[in-house]
Formats: structure tokens, C-alpha cells, sequence
């Protein structure tokens, strides 16, 4: 099949924002995203978004947080997160970091990361990752590094560019989606004309899709060396050393 007639129609994709601002609409963090989940559902990717602050989500490294009598809809999240081939987390910077959203995000995820899919591989093992952040100081490449890191820590496989971002100038001023500042009227929202971030931005949606279409394809990473009941008769079998036989 040739490039062109690659199909993705069969593909889900989970847009998760971790905004700390109650209101979703006041999100530019989503505006961002909304461009990158746009160009997916262009390709007939199912795309759901979960707003984090829509949702009670409870603190811990743990599954549930119901089990101990607590309101927790992180399970609904996680759920989502599972029946999805793509995961794109997205954060605004503060204080030149990802925000504490996509910290309790990642550590809830991080909880399920010792189960093991139909393969014995850790659970996440075949899904493609992803991230998108937004804010008007230094740190993209931060938050992205944080994030992508984790998620490859925990068996996600991250795709050549699976980061796009926009930052202003330092200090206060117009954020990503802005139509005015300071009480004059902007011509283009501000950041939709970067070529930079329209590039990147382009770049990480095709790469997550190529990249969970070739997954998909072949029935995930091969379970060869990395389950946790075959690793050391791999390691055996193929070491020269005798020291590890």
C-alpha cells in the first residue's frame, strides 16, 4: 500500500488536557490541541478530549481511589486511555515546567504500568504518545522532554517529533489563540500563523498516526526479550558469557 492510500479510519486517538484553568473554553492549551486532533479526525482517526479539571480526580499512585472511599473518576480516564492506539497529553508551562495536572495525570497512569497486556508485556506496550504545550515562557522542549520521557518509561513508543508547542514572549501578553491584547484587536490569532508550531504541530499528528498504524498492523512491539515471565530465558539462551547461563 502506498503512502498515499494509507488508511487511519480505524485508529483512536485521546487528547488529554491538563490545564489548571477551571473553564475549559479559556484554555489555549486546547486551542493548540484542537489543531493537532483536527488533523486526525481529517484522517478518520476517531479523536475523544478529556478536560482533567472536568473530571474528580484524586491524588496517588494508586488504580482507584474509590477503594478507599474517596470520589475518583480517574478509572473512566484510565479506560479511555486503554481503548485508544494514540494518547497526545497537553500542558501549559508554569514556572518552566509541565503543570501539576499532567503530573497527577502521568502518576495515575503510572499506577497501571505494572499490569501486563495479552502478551505479557507491560500494558501500555503499542501505544503511540504524544504532547502539546502552551504558555508565554521558556520550556517547551522542557515539559516535553518530562513527558515523553515518562511515557516511554511506562511502554508507550514515542515517534520521531511527537512534541509540538507555542510560547510567546517572555513575560505577560497575549497567549496562544488570543484574538486582542491590550485592548487592541489582533489581525490573526496569535501563534496561528507560526510556521514553527503549524510545522511541528503537523509534524507530531502524522508521526503518532503512521506510528500507531504500523503498530496496529504488526500486532504491537513483538514480545521477544521484554515480558516479564520470558526476559531471562532470552537473556540465557543468547548470552555468550557463561556467567549469565
Amino acid at each position: 500500500m502506498s503512502e498515499n492510500e494509507t488508511k487511519y479510519d480505524d485508529l483512536k486517538a485521546v487528547f488529554i488536557n491538563c490545564s489548571i484553568k477551571k473553564d475549559k473554553s479559556q484554555s489555549h492549551t486546547q486551542l493548540l490541541m484542537d489543531r493537532a486532533a483536527d488533523i486526525m479526525r481529517k484522517q478518520g482517526v476517531s479523536v475523544e478530549d478529556v478536560y482533567v479539571l472536568d473530571h474528580r480526580v484524586a491524588f496517588g499512585m494508586v488504580k482507584d481511589r474509590a477503594d478507599e472511599g474517596q470520589d475518583d473518576e480517574w478509572p473512566q480516564i484510565q479506560q479511555k486511555i486503554m481503548d485508544a492506539d494514540i494518547l497526545v497529553i497537553g500542558s501549559p508551562i508554569w514556572l518552566g515546567t509541565k503543570s501539576s495536572v499532567a503530573t497527577l495525570v502521568i502518576e495515575r497512569m503510572y499506577a497501571y504500568s505494572g499490569d501486563h497486556n495479552d502478551k505479557d508485556q507491560y500494558l501500555y506496550y503499542g501505544k503511540t504518545g504524544g504532547c502539546i504545550i502552551t504558555g508565554n515562557e521558556d520550556g517547551i522542549k522542557h515539559c516535553a522532554m518530562d513527558i515523553l520521557y515518562a511515557l516511554g518509561h511506562i511502554g508507550y513508543t514515542i515517534p520521531p517529533q511527537a512534541d509540538a508547542g507555542w510560547i510567546g514572549e517572555a513575560g505577560p501578553g497575549p497567549s496562544y489563540g488570543d484574538t486582542e491584547w491590550d485592548g487592541k484587536q489582533l489581525d490573526v490569532p496569535m501563534g496561528y500563523d507560526n510556521d514553527f508550531t503549524n510545522r511541528n504541530t503537523t509534524f507530531m499528528a502524522w508521526n503518532l498516526m503512521h506510528t500507531a498504524r504500523m503498530l496496529k498492523d504488526n500486532g504491537g512491539i513483538p514480545a521477544v526479550g521484554n515480558t516479564s515471565s520470558g526476559w531471562k530465558h532470552v537473556t540465557n539462551a543468547q548470552s555468550d558469557n557463561p556467567e549469565y547461563r
